[in-house]
């Protein structure tokens, strides 16, 4: 069984930065893909980030610029640095990990508020 814990979250200003971890501990064989996830009140969970095992990396349209996905390995973690960030990032956000056997677990959310 594997286990993700989730840290960092809390309030913000607009224009503030947080920085989400999230690491993963258990029967850990090898990890593939890293992924931040959120879910805003009232609408429907949306991906983030994606950084592979190659370290490649994709995000959210509305968040280029201003989030960076990264991975330590000999960790087992991974990290969303959040810049200048909004009102509208306002919500929960779930780190996801996907393993080369393909089973994938998700961890239990952070709550990030971004408000004066």
């Amino acid at each position: 069984q594997v286990q993700l814990v989730e840290s960092g979250g809390g309030l913000v200003q607009p224009g503030g930065s947080l920085r989400l971890s999230c690491a993963a501990s258990g029967s850990i064989l090898s990890i593939n893909a890293m992924e931040w996830y959120r879910q805003a009140p009232g609408k429907e969970r949306e991906a983030v980030a994606r950084i592979t095992s190659a370290e490649s990396t994709i995000y959210l349209q509305s968040v280029k610029g201003r989030f960076t996905i990264s991975r330590d390995n000999a960790k087992n973690a991974v990290y969303l640095q959040m810049n200048n960030l909004k009102p509208e990032d306002t919500a929960v956000y779930y780190c996801h990990v996907r393993f080369e056997d393909g089973v994938a677990y998700w961890g239990k959310g952070a709550l990030v508020t971004v408000s004066l």
